[in-house]
């Protein structure tokens, strides 16, 4: 295929004269010439056939963006259309206790985020964006296709004893789970090359250079955005009531149908595509590793004056930070001719500028991670909650607790609105800043909305269990507690009105202090921070279940919710939170941003 060799490789042989007009030909056009200028010329892109792109208008734009966008919608839809129920199938179905389910969910929750970053890595370097969308999405329908025979073929299951042929298996159910659990990671796994290159490879398709592209290409993230919240809503409020009530086999055999939609969808328009041109140069990351193996090579050696004159830092604003981690200065001194090896290293300046840069980015890492701890609740014990109180509207509807989350969606669209029009030209008008307040700034401001959505979790869970006491309803858990469901709006409206702030002020943040050719990598950074979460939360459940139970006591994760004191929990995040947040911001005074 030649939109793979020309796009991966790179050697593309462009004109090096400047005409003021050329002249191409294709079996579009019948064999006549087509004069074009050269500014309709698109710099560092190819058409599928590994040419450049020298006809901007038939080429990119928003004939191609609007089927990249499929994909955002269709992932969106599929992802939080299982996430978002899942503990209730882990739970009912297949039978497994609330603290388990718990610990899948967050474990399968923390490899979903952290694959982007490997994905994003490949991407970058190896495979192009195009085709890892591609073979992701491949990969993305075997996982969906999987997990929905996993549920219709129980059958098929459990007529796999054959003890004639010594293929036996103990029960069943434990096939069944291994059978669930193996589609659900191949899932996970197609899902990381769509999360991390469908939005990059969709921009790709405008020219931030050409003015009129430049508006397009800004315009082109708020569609992408907006896909992604209409995916989300639709799948709270179909997806969830038909796994409920109609079947888990069509609910999790309808996002497979999407997703197949979305990638024919995307495959129709491979020939309007620009592709990236991948420069042969010397990965960032390789970079970045020479600096630390140079200086520690060197670390007991000190620079002269004259080693370190030539190497003078000559990017603006890199003297900002030439007193942190003087370390890794230690990468600059030149060794004699005398003494040279062949395993000597020598770096630059800039080179080791990056390195600074990347160094700087673990402690705001770090004192994120608690933040993805409390986003991780609310596909988990939030659901529980909801389970166990009054859903009807009306006589007979029931809402299912998963389409709740359909107001924290909702709120993101109306807080997105309030964060433009309302608070940045009021910070604006304090600060003096265009954006209103630093990517930093913005973190701390979603982490203190999470701590406050935390507080309130915690005493929305307090009264529900004492209304449970008071009807004495605290040893009947499938007993309805007689308190509404829309107790628990205020905390996803919260908890979601705190990703607007922290989750976004994150994405923008990584991607702008990474080298410039990791970019992709650090959008994976950032989705990192909720795979840690994921884990973090998984593991701090398990340990609390340990510490609480035992000795006749009930854990604070009963699979009886009545006697449980997940509000103890809350209560918990809601302290690791506001200590995440003075944490964050004595490390924010000390960071240096890149220029």
């Amino acid at each position: 295929m030649a939109i793979l060799s020309g796009v991966v490789d790179g050697n593309n042989d462009y004109e090096h004269g400047e005409p003021l007009l050329i002249t191409t030909s294709s079996s579009s056009d019948h064999g006549e010439g087509r004069n074009l200028r050269r500014s309709d010329a698109v710099e560092s892109v190819v058409d599928y056939r590994g040419d450049r792109v020298y006809d901007r208008s038939k080429y990119g734009g928003w004939k191609s963006a609007y089927s990249i966008i499929a994909i955002d919608i269709a992932d969106s839809f599929t992802y939080w259309g299982i996430s978002s129920n899942l503990i209730s199938y882990l739970t009912g179905p297949l039978g497994q206790s609330t603290v388990t389910a718990a610990e899948n969910i967050n474990i399968w929750g923390g490899v979903v985020s952290l694959l982007p970053f490997l994905s994003a890595f490949v991407a970058d370097s190896y495979l192009g964006r195009f085709r890892t969308v591609l073979i992701s999405g491949f990969i993305y329908i075997l996982g969906l296709g999987l997990l929905s025979l996993s549920v219709v073929l129980p059958s098929l299951i459990s007529s796999l004893n054959y003890n004639d042929n010594s293929f036996f298996f103990s029960s069943p159910t434990s096939y069944q789970l291994v059978f669930f659990f193996c589609s659900l990671y191949i899932m996970a796994i197609g899902r990381s090359g769509c999360k991390s290159c469908a939005q990059a490879f969709g921009a790709d398709q405008f020219d931030g250079r050409d003015p009129k592209e430049c508006k397009s290409k800004s315009s082109f993230f708020n569609w992408w955005f907006l896909g992604l919240i209409f995916g989300n809503g639709i799948s709270h409020l179909t997806l969830n009531y038909i796994q409920d009530n109609m079947g888990w086999g069509l609910g999790f055999g309808i996002p497979c149908t999407v997703v197949v939609v979305a990638l024919v969808i995307f495959l129709l328009r491979t020939k309007t595509y620009r592709y990236s041109v991948i420069e042969k140069k010397q990965n960032p990351l390789v970079r970045i590793t020479r600096v630390f193996i140079a200086a520690a090579k060197n670390w007991r050696k000190t620079p002269s004056l004259d080693s370190l004159q030539e190497d003078t830092v000559k990017l603006p604003g890199m003297h900002l930070g030439a007193n942190q981690f003087r370390f890794l200065d230690k990468a600059l001194i030149d060794i004699s001719k005398d003494s040279l090896r062949k395993n000597d290293i020598k770096c630059t300046a800039d080179q080791v500028e990056e390195a600074k840069a990347a160094i700087r980015l673990v402690p705001i890492w770090l004192t994120c991670l608690i933040y993805g701890i409390a986003v991780a609740q609310s596909t988990t014990f939030c659901i529980k909650q909801g389970n166990t109180m009054n859903r009807k509207i009306g006589r007979d509807f029931e809402i299912p607790s998963a389409s709740m989350q359909i107001f924290g969606s909702v709120a993101v669209v109306f807080s997105i609105v309030f964060y433009d029009r309302v608070f940045v030209p009021s910070a604006r008008s304090f600060t003096g800043k265009p954006t209103g307040i630093t990517m930093l700034q913005r973190i701390g401001c979603g982490m203190f909305v999470s701590t406050v959505s935390m507080v309130v979790a915690a005493i929305v869970e307090k009264t529900r269990l004492q209304i449970a006491l008071d009807n004495g309803l605290i040893d009947m858990p499938q007993a309805t507690v007689p308190m509404s469901i829309w107790w628990l709006v205020p905390q996803y409206i919260l908890q979601d009105t705190s990703d607007i702030f922290a989750l976004i002020g994150m994405q923008e943040f990584f991607y702008d202090q990474v080298p410039n050719e990791l970019r992709s990598v650090g959008l994976g950074l950032y989705s990192s921070i909720l795979g840690m979460g994921h884990f973090l939360s998984g593991f701090l459940i398990s340990i609390v279940d340990k510490l609480t139970s035992g000795s006749g006591r009930y854990s604070w994760f009963s699979d009886n919710l009545n006697r449980a004191h997940i509000d103890f929990f809350y209560w918990l995040l809601a302290g690791l939170s506001a200590f995440e947040l003075l944490t964050f911001i004595y490390v924010s005074k000390s960071y240096i941003y890149k220029r």
